[in-house]
């Protein structure tokens, strides 16, 4: 359970503000920091460098975790950087057998970083270690997902830069956040710091320069939340061994294309977070979805299985709502998404867990569980969980994958246990003790691709591009839906608590 939730024990659900600090309540409290230094043929710079960063000291930064990678170079920085690990206990030293570049560094250095916070850090002395102190404050006091270090944000003072080398990284930062929608100033600078968590959930393909402009990227389609502070920067020229040439700006930009286009946003887990993706990205079909749902929902609600909230953004604000889920990707952004909302908490709710549901029994008037209970191996013990959790009278909101002859590919992909029938889930819920109001179809337009793709074509991903066309179609979708003359894929349950 989260810092957050430990804190708060058993406190009454209702007392919101103890269990939600806001960001002007957040207590000041110091992060390990790992910091990830990618080096190649920098024999004259490193030692300095390095050395600069393990002096290093803010009450911000409770422990100081330095992981250099030696992308195979040859011109004597290896013996420099092994006397250096020899020591200091902080460096981990990992030496790659050939160059493959910055962003493959980075990559090899990630999977071994323990720190709350990674940040990537140059050998060549541009920027100044004493400013990453600045970029703990908004992970701290605000919630931060990343923290990007700017060297166009105004400051005290700021040192006179290249005009060339600026106007060209002006005009690739105004074409990123054209393309991502963000208001960034500086998306090449060399501080970027991130939630580790959240930067090893993430896929990283670019073994170059690339990498800066991808990670911006991907950070933006996952919604995380982005600050900037102010940075120094001590830029050395072409003739010192400045290694960015106007070829990576050209490539930058390509990338940039490429990455808005392509919805590579997590890595592989056993979440299957990469493959619901897919579907949560589809943004007019989770309107469709909430326009259906909201006629049946209250004022207090538990939503199980929120992912990254897309019903969630939907229904609130209430006078109580709480998201759930297991994935710890999904829990990290809500959490974030949470700050400033004092009406919504974030907690880990297993459906089939019965602890977790001892802290809110009765607390809410509605429960929302789509696409969950086709997962949970004990399908009454969850919905038993889910009517201990409502007041008397409260109402619970279903839904489940129906059509048993479709169960194909995708549904073992997804780790369906079934599909369902409207008769099959009606009698679930009288089981579990559940008064139906009504049991209706969602959605009968998916069913021929997905008998396609899941039974004749046994695909194991969903088709990106037939999600891509469903939402441009959308609007003419609803309509149609209605007229088609089989049942929909999915089945909609309302009940209520006797």
């Amino acid at each position: 359970m989260h810092e957050s939730e430990s804190a708060a024990g058993r406190q009454p659900i209702s007392d919101l503000h103890a269990l939600l600090p806001t960001g002007s309540q957040r207590q000041l409290a110091a992060l390990s920091l790992t910091v990830i230094v990618p080096v190649y043929n920098e024999r004259h710079l490193v030692a300095t460098s390095v050395g600069r960063l393990l002096g290093l000291t803010s009450e911000l930064i409770s422990r100081l975790e330095v992981i250099i990678v030696d992308d195979c170079s040859t011109d004597g920085s290896r013996e420099v950087l092994e006397r250096l690990a020899a020591q200091d206990a902080r460096i981990r030293l990992i030496r790659h057998a050939r160059n493959q570049g910055k962003g493959a560094a980075i990559r090899t250095a990630r999977d071994h970083a323990t720190g709350d916070v990674c940040v990537i850090h140059d050998a060549d002395m541009e920027y100044n270690p004493e400013d990453l102190a600045r970029l703990m404050l908004p992970f701290i006091r605000e919630g931060a997902d990343a923290v990007f270090g700017s060297r166009y944000i105004s400051a005290e003072y700021r040192r006179a830069l290249m005009y060339l080398h600026t106007q060209i990284n002006n005009i690739l930062t105004t074409f990123s956040n054209w393309l991502t929608d963000l208001d960034l100033t500086d998306v090449e600078t060399c501080y970027k710091a991130v939630k580790t968590s959240l930067f090893k959930s993430i896929p990283l393909r670019s073994n170059d320069f690339r990498f800066e402009v991808e990670l911006a990227m991907k950070l933006a389609k996952r919604r995380a939340r982005i600050y900037e502070v102010p940075i120094r920067y001590s830029p050395r020229s072409y003739e010192e061994g400045k290694k960015i040439r106007a070829r990576d700006g050209v490539l930058a930009v390509l990338a940039m294309l490429k990455y808005s286009i392509v919805d590579d946003i997590y890595r592989e887990d056993e979440y299957g977070s990469n493959i619901l993706n897919d579907l949560q990205s589809a943004r007019r079909f989770n309107q469709w979805m909430g326009d259906t749902l909201r006629p049946y929902l209250g004022d207090r609600i538990l939503e199980i299985g929120a992912g990254i909230g897309n019903l969630t953004n939907q229904f609130i604000p209430r006078e109580l709502y709480v998201a759930s889920d297991i994935n710890p990707h999904y829990l990290e952004y809500m959490r974030s998404y949470a700050i400033g909302k004092p009406y919504l908490r974030v907690m880990r709710v297993d459906a089939g867990a019965a602890d977790d549901f001892a802290d809110i029994q009765g607390a809410f008037d509605t429960a929302i569980m789509i696409n969950v209970l086709e997962h949970v191996p004990d399908e009454q013990l969850s919905l038993r969980n889910l009517r201990a959790a409502l007041a008397p009278g409260g109402r619970v909101v279903i839904l489940v994958p129906q059509h048993p002859r479709l169960f194909g590919s995708l549904d073992e992909v997804l780790e369906h246990r079934e599909r369902y029938t409207s008769a099959g889930l009606r009698r679930s819920l009288e089981t579990a003790g559940f008064e139906v109001e009504r049991v209706f179809d969602f959605n009968r337009i998916s069913v021929p691709a997905w008998f396609w793709n899941a039974r004749i074509l046994r695909r194991r991903n969903f088709a990106r591009l037939q999600l891509k066309i469903l939402e441009v179609i959308m609007p003419l979708v609803r309509g149609l839906d209605r007229v088609l003359p089989w049942p929909g894929i999915s089945a909609i349950g309302i009940a209520r608590k006797r």
